[in-house]
């Protein structure tokens, strides 16, 4: 069944409430979107999800400029 949820202006959404309760989500939990091609998955986030993410953003700095971001930024 599909659910749907409306973006606010600042891009936040409602997670519905049986996608909450399918994913066990309580306030403060940190979720995670896994895109593949034109479909993305929503998830509880992990305590590992979050360490690797958080390992992996110090070592990603080749494109890190305000050049970068300004030619980017449309993609």
């Amino acid at each position: 069944m599909l659910h749907t949820s409306k973006l606010t202006s600042k891009f936040q959404a409602t997670v519905p409430t049986p996608v909450r309760r399918a994913l066990q989500l309580k306030a403060g939990d940190v979720i995670g979107f896994e895109i593949e091609g034109s479909e993305v998955r929503l998830r509880r986030a992990t305590v590992l999800d979050l360490a690797f993410a958080q390992a992996l953003g110090g070592t990603l700095t080749e494109w890190s400029s305000a050049q970068d971001d300004q030619a980017f930024q449309n993609l």
